[in-house]
């Protein structure tokens, strides 16, 4: 059951919408550019999200601040990393102790940036915007995967594998075949990739 919720960040308060599961693993899911029309109900988040709910983590998607109901404006990925912290720490408060994160596009951009925040949790980025904003060049310990699109515009193939060896050399970039950077008509290749490698984890 998928419910909207309510949550903190200092004195913004930011919406999101969370599907419990039994245990103690949840992901967080964000969204792309703000800017640019991205919000918790993209399809690339909303096939994110359904890998894991499958997987049998709890999910919560949120939208960063100044997007639909969520207070404050748009702070180019500073702020919205205060935001992710928050969406971990109510995950946190109800009882989930591990914690993925897997944003898309900007999402991933400010998973990255928060990652040593945040304790290096595990993560995944989907079509990280290499060509157009600036990654950390250090290590991402806590990155278990890239996906990226066979025909991404801005996060091409080449470039974001030479990326994720910077990042974790034991990260497999996973391709999805045909998809461009927005994954449209492409999000089913894009579970069946990410729901391939969640279930070689457990096996």
């Amino acid at each position: 059951m998928v419910r909207g919720v309510l949550f903190d960040c200092g004195k913004i308060r930011l919406s999101g919408l969370l599907a419990e599961a039994p245990g103690d693993s949840a992901v967080v899911v964000t969204h792309p550019h703000p800017l640019y029309g991205g919000d918790m109900e993209n399809n690339v988040v909303a096939a994110i999200e359904k890998v894991f709910a499958a997987a049998g983590h709890a999910t919560l998607r949120f939208n960063f601040r100044g997007v639909g109901q969520s207070g404050g404006v748009h702070d180019e990925g500073r702020g919205e990393q205060d935001d992710l912290a928050a969406a971990f720490d109510f995950l946190l408060g109800r009882g989930k102790r591990e914690i993925w994160l897997a944003g898309y596009s900007f999402g991933s951009w400010v998973n990255a940036l928060a990652s040593e925040r945040l304790g290096r949790p595990p993560m995944i980025l989907v079509a990280p915007p290499v060509a157009l904003l600036e990654f950390p060049e250090g290590p991402l310990p806590g990155l278990k995967a890239v996906a990226a699109g066979q025909h991404d515009q801005f996060g091409p193939p080449d470039r974001v594998r030479e990326a994720a060896k910077a990042w974790n050399p034991a990260a497999p970039v996973l391709l999805v075949p045909g998809a461009d950077h927005f994954f449209g008509g492409s999000e089913d290749a894009l579970r069946r990739v990410l729901e391939t490698f969640l279930s070689s984890r457990k096996s």
